[in-house]
């Protein structure tokens, strides 16, 4: 774990604020093997919210009901009973994409899920459109569910009815990401040691198996643009890949152990990977410079050495932000979820300033300008 400045005391660091729970049902057969909720994704459009409650099942409700229920019923625990059923009016209107609540089975213990959405693009990624046998509309929602047996199944949000059923994998799949370009194209990390490109609009057609991990890969992200892609996994792995070429750009160097989670800011200018050495380390994906260290999980902004909050949380497995970041979900090893509200901060002119150019060019490009050197060193996140 990093430690703090000498100035700062840690119990006097703000607790984060708990908005609510989702607890797993009781098992069955009561197993405690299997239970695990492995992963939570939130919706592009912020109308669902999805995890794994384990024992193969993944339950689907809409996220302004959930928000609603936690307002109801404060910091109580908000069960998998009539809590959180719409009511008849919402489940009946007669809306086709009404969000509704839907429970999952999938067959297999899940490890991964991830939403894609079919929204206009400028530039499609997509081949033989005209012979796909589902029609995506722009208003296509769909979740990808990544299983233990190697297998990935696409299912309708808006009915829960399975799509496709995509099977190349021979090991766990580990991760999945959807190109945020609304081209439905997605990518798939698993313990076989590749990654895997799809076609969704394409009948699932998988496209291009990515090498380079000698061992499992864990996780995996695309860039904001969707030109770029990390991915992490066992023996210290950090791969960055060309998307439109499907190459390797690098790899980066630093890590202690295997590295379990990546993710791109929202303007592409860093990278965040996370790894069992108890470190996160904040990268300049285009040059593959380490610029920040922080330790454990916890609220960090990147112009502090300290964390803004903590949140105490046991057995935790995954975590994701909700689509506005107003909100963080993490899930445990029961396939129970717990929600906390995000530290809020107003931006500076400044740092809007620079994701509005960073978003454009990428590290080599800012170097090149003729400007200040600190001016350069604060576009580049060095100051």
């Amino acid at each position: 774990m990093a430690s703090f400045p000498p100035r700062v005391n840690e119990k006097e660091i703000v607790r984060s604020r708990t908005i609510g729970e989702l607890l797993a049902p009781a098992a069955p057969f009561d197993k405690k093997c299997g239970r695990e909720n492995w992963t939570v994704a939130f919706a592009p459009d912020g109308s669902y919210f999805a995890w794994s409650q384990g024992h193969r099942t993944v339950k689907l409700v809409p996220w302004s009901q959930c928000l609603k229920n936690f307002l109801l019923h404060g910091t109580k625990n908000i069960t998998n009973s009539s809590s959180l059923r719409l009511s008849r009016q919402n489940s009946d209107g007669g809306q086709k994409n009404k969000p509704r609540e839907h429970i999952i089975d999938c067959g297999d213990i899940v490890w991964s899920l991830a939403f894609g959405s079919s929204v206009p693009e400028k530039q499609s990624r997509c081949v033989n459109i005209e012979w796909h046998r589902f029609r995506f509309g722009q208003d296509q929602l769909l979740l990808a569910t990544g299983l233990n047996n190697g297998r990935i199944k696409i299912w309708d949000v808006y009915t829960g009815k399975l799509l496709l059923n995509l099977v190349d994998h021979t090991e766990v799949v580990r991760d999945l990401t959807f190109a945020p370009d609304g081209s439905l194209i997605l990518v798939s990390a698993s313990r076989d040691k590749t990654l895997r490109v799809w076609d969704l609009k394409d009948d699932g057609n998988m496209m291009k198996v990515l090498r380079g991990h000698q061992n499992w890969v864990y996780s995996c992200a695309f860039s904001p643009d969707s030109s770029m892609l990390c991915s992490v996994g066992a023996s210290k792995a950090v791969f960055l890949w060309n998307m439109d070429k499907y190459t390797m750009i690098r790899k980066l160097e630093g890590h202690h152990h295997d590295v379990v989670a990546c993710d791109f800011s929202p303007d592409g200018a860093l990278l965040a990977t996370a790894s069992y050495d108890t470190r996160v380390y904040i990268w300049d994906p285009h040059n593959g410079d380490i610029l920040m260290e922080f330790g454990m999980v916890r609220f960090w902004r990147i112009d502090e050495d300290y964390p803004v909050q903590v949140a105490p949380l046991s057995n935790g497995l995954c975590c994701a932000f909700s689509t506005d970041g107003s909100v963080l979900a993490a899930g445990t090893h029961d396939g129970s979820v717990y929600f906390w509200a995000t530290p809020r901060q107003v931006p500076s002119l400044q740092h809007l300033c620079r994701m509005s150019i960073r978003r454009v060019m990428p590290t080599q490009e800012v170097q090149e300008l003729p400007i200040p050197s600190k001016v350069l060193e604060f576009l580049s996140y060095r100051i």
